[in-house]
């Protein structure tokens, strides 16, 4: 059923920490072999026709966790960089990025950078990273930008609609999230894409996310398909 594939898929790996202590390791463990699921899920997204994938990399919140344990996660994600830019270019994935980038090292900046500028001319996958993000410091950041524009003349403040929000989030050039995965056992969005997952699909699943393969994905799909979105709507069904 293409017709009813979601065209903005986002997803919470959660899990990682758990999964290694279950094997007596340490956090930083599941963070190394949760690399594959994401391999997984970007090979699955492709297969599938999925134009836009965004993956919940690092919170706001996940800068108070061990000192460790945070710098495992930047090597790891700039050492992935390095590894799969080729890959991304031979399946044609541009790289986008979200969140409050100021707080990375120049490294990481770097890097992410890098990747994007040689990426950005592809076109059949959109992968979205959410680093340093939190919802709510999206929305604070953008409330502070477009008050600014209306003290200055630039907007006026009875044009003020969705569309004028949109154009100041993050997420400016993404259409809202259609499914929203959380994979590790916990029903809640942790602090993740508020407003763009205001008519998402909520997937919920209690595999942690070092065992969340492309079978496990595909699932996840067609749930999503199985289900009527009704947008406020009656539904069609009664």
């Amino acid at each position: 059923m293409k017709s009813t594939l979601p065209n903005h898929i986002a997803i919470i790996m959660d899990g990682n920490g758990r999964w290694a202590q279950k094997k007596d390791k340490q956090r930083t463990f599941g963070h190394k072999n949760g690399v594959s699921s994401v391999k997984d899920c970007i090979s699955s997204a492709l297969n599938l026709g999925i134009k836009n994938l965004t993956l919940y990399v690092f919170s706001t919140e996940n800068w108070n966790r061990p000192v460790l344990e945070v710098n495992t996660l930047m090597k790891l994600l700039v050492s992935s960089l390095k590894k799969e830019t080729d890959s991304l270019i031979k399946n044609d994935i541009k790289l986008t990025v979200i969140g409050d980038l100021d707080s990375l090292t120049n490294g990481t900046r770097k890097k992410l950078n890098q990747v994007i500028i040689r990426t950005s001319s592809n076109k059949k996958l959109n992968l979205n990273l959410a680093i340093s993000y939190g919802s709510k410091q999206e929305l604070v950041n953008a409330v502070k930008i477009i008050s600014n524009k209306v003290k200055n003349n630039i907007i006026s403040n009875e044009k003020i609609d969705e569309n004028i929000i949109n154009e100041h989030l993050y997420t400016r050039n993404l259409p809202s999230v259609d499914l929203l995965i959380r994979t590790g056992g916990e029903s809640r969005v942790s602090n993740f894409l508020l407003w763009q997952i205001a008519y998402a699909e909520l997937y919920f699943t209690e595999i942690l996310w070092p065992d969340f393969k492309k079978e496990d994905f595909y699932n996840a799909v067609l749930d999503y398909q199985n289900r009527e979105r009704r947008f406020g709507k009656i539904s069609k069904k009664k």
